[in-house]
């Protein structure tokens, strides 16, 4: 699906209602899989071995959480390109998420406002899906607490799940900065980050004694902070042994999409216009990480020149997720090729 044939499709899928194209496009790409038709519509998978948190990546391209949130979908996605995919985010639980209408596209500003609100169908169900697969690629799985536990007891929440998806995992993104569950980003801070980290790495040791395997911990952060917070974190994560960070999440500002069509809505804001201040949160804690734990980078992606950007600022990996949407699997493709020849050269 090069860059034309998807341009004539995104025109059928933006008639219909974001969540319903949304799911439309997830089943129809489920379809090309099964009848292993992805190759020839996806074209070569471009190849270019990294090691981060001591995983193998076939590329440096990764799927950002939230848009195969049960699992349903990650096989068909690999397809696509990808180096690795991130399913979820995940909750222990099922919950419906927030009343629909929730997820809104700004085509103007290639940008997309959600207020999900964690909708999936529990952890027991995702794990299932993943047993199920034949995916042998590298797989991420996004974690989250319920809507309805109250902050103070979240860390019982993520317990639940890391023990759950521990085995199924290459790596456990915990995911505490989406503006779409009351309070979760309040466990960006303080006590609250400091006991959290404390006790996921327990369990992560306990974990890894159990089973004879290290499985990483990522930390997804927003996009929403001074200076001075990010440093703060940066310090946190390196005491804490954190594996990897994600910067950065969606943002809460309308910076870039005023007076647009449903730029008032309440979510998170993603896409082209989050690109700056995901980059400068990049740039911020890159710099004050000092090489001891990678980052991902997430946010903003909207060409290949954006992904090689992340790279050159200090990323290990980035993510698409808005890009992919508005572009299709050719943005994957651009991206991977740009990060190859970035990483000829600088290497």
């Amino acid at each position: 699906m090069g860059t034309s044939p998807y341009k004539i499709l995104r025109k059928i899928l933006f008639m219909m209602d974001a969540e319903r194209a949304h799911e439309f496009s997830l089943k129809s790409l489920k379809t090309i899989h099964q009848l292993k038709l992805g190759s020839i519509l996806f074209g070569h998978k471009y190849k270019s071995e990294i090691q981060v948190m001591d995983i193998d990546f076939p590329n440096p391209v990764g799927l950002a959480a939230g848009l195969d949130k049960n699992g349903d979908y990650f096989d068909a996605l690999s397809d696509c390109g990808f180096g690795f995919v991130e399913i979820g985010t995940v909750t222990p639980r099922p919950q419906s998420g927030n009343p629909q209408p929730r997820l809104f596209r700004l085509p103007e500003a290639e940008a997309i406002i959600n207020r999900m609100g964690f909708n999936n169908k529990g952890v027991d169900y995702l794990i299932e899906q993943v047993k199920k697969s034949s995916y042998k690629g590298v797989l991420g799985i996004n974690i989250g607490k319920n809507f309805d536990t109250p902050v103070e007891k979240a860390v019982d929440d993520y317990l639940i799940c890391l023990e759950k998806v521990y085995l199924y995992a290459d790596y456990v993104t915990v995911n505490i900065s989406s503006p779409n569950t009351p309070g979760l980003r309040d466990l960006q801070f303080g006590e609250a980050l400091d006991e959290l980290l404390i006790a996921l790495k327990h369990k992560q040791k306990e974990l890894a004694q159990q089973s004879g395997k290290y499985v990483p911990l990522a930390v997804k952060i927003a996009p929403d902070m001074d200076d001075a917070s990010i440093q703060q974190l940066a310090e946190t994560f390196i005491k804490h042994e954190i594996d990897a960070v994600i910067a950065t999440n969606t943002t809460s500002s309308r910076d870039g999409v005023e007076g647009l069509k449903h730029a008032d809505e309440q979510g998170g804001l993603s896409g082209r216009p989050v690109k700056d201040k995901s980059d400068h949160v990049l740039h911020v804690l890159v710099t004050h990480l000092q090489g001891r734990i990678p980052v991902i980078a997430a946010g903003g992606i909207s060409s290949a020149q954006d992904a090689v950007n992340k790279l050159r600022l200090g990323a290990s990996l980035v993510q698409v997720y808005t890009g992919f949407i508005y572009q299709g699997s050719a943005l994957v493709r651009d991206c991977v090729q740009a990060c190859i020849r970035n990483s000829r050269s600088s290497g």
